[in-house]
């Protein structure tokens, strides 16, 4: 199984717009980060997680050709925004199909309504089955266990896939799918930035969840410009790094 990460920004994305802060201005590419978004590989399958407005560019980046399925974590305009242009995949992988929480698919229909309608036709709208899931289910052979988790005050999505556990937007996760994302080889969750924050994990947050579930590694994502790569992850504990974009990793 292999995991590429498309986007480890939160919905600013870094460099922020009008910000002249050090990791805005950064030279380090580590430092550029737009909305967090993944790339699943496993068993001749490719599983798109999340799709956002930098969806594009990150398809072009990862020389995307061809997807078997999305699954979306919830549906805030920086995990979907980037839906439509699921368009090309289509022509060359057929209908494709998405997987979400009711809720989460609901709110798809209705902003992407024109994907839905017969009369809107050709090259206008993305082939795209919407399959709303509630337990456990497939893609191809990989096998995947959906997680209710909360990001504010929002029921939201998690997902734990072979040794995988995928968490992201959080601010906390019940004990019954806390129970889900042990024994872990590789956890991502997000860590939005030191201050504490009403709807996501803080990065003190982020490593006493971890502390808690003992992944083998925890990769952090959906960051603000708060974080410097290299300053900020030199201080992280063994085991611990803040993910960046284009990073491939391997799960046992």
């Amino acid at each position: 199984m292999q995991l590429r990460f498309l986007g480890t920004g939160t919905s600013m994305g870094v460099p922020v717009i009008g910000c002249g802060c050090a990791v805005c201005t950064s030279d380090d590419p580590r430092n550029r980060r737009m909305r967090t978004s993944a790339l699943l590989r496993d068993a001749g399958q490719t599983i798109l997680i999340d799709a956002g407005p930098d969806f594009r560019a990150q398809a072009l980046h990862a020389d995307l050709r061809h997807v078997d399925g999305v699954i979306l974590t919830h549906s805030h305009f920086d995990h979907v925004a980037g839906i439509d242009d699921l368009r090309p995949l289509c022509d060359h992988s057929g209908s494709v199909p998405i997987f979400g929480s009711p809720r989460t698919l609901a709110d798809v229909r209705e902003r992407f309504s024109y994907a839905f309608t017969e009369s809107s036709v050709g090259s206008t709208r993305p082939s795209i089955e919407l399959r709303p899931i509630t337990t456990p289910f497939q893609i191809g052979p990989t096998a995947i266990i959906p997680l209710t988790i909360t990001h504010g005050t929002w029921p939201i999505t998690a997902y734990r896939i072979g040794n995988l556990g995928y968490v992201t937007d959080a601010s906390h996760i019940p004990p019954e799918s806390a129970d889900q994302l042990r024994g872990l080889d590789v956890l991502v969750l997000n860590a939005l930035r030191y201050k504490p924050h009403p709807t996501h994990f803080s990065l003190s947050e982020a490593l006493d969840v971890i502390t808690d579930l003992r992944p083998r590694r925890a990769f952090l994502v959906h960051m603000t410009h708060a974080f410097d790569h290299a300053a900020a992850g030199a201080q992280l504990p063994p085991g611990v790094a803040f993910a960046y974009d284009g990073l491939e990793v391997s799960i046992d």
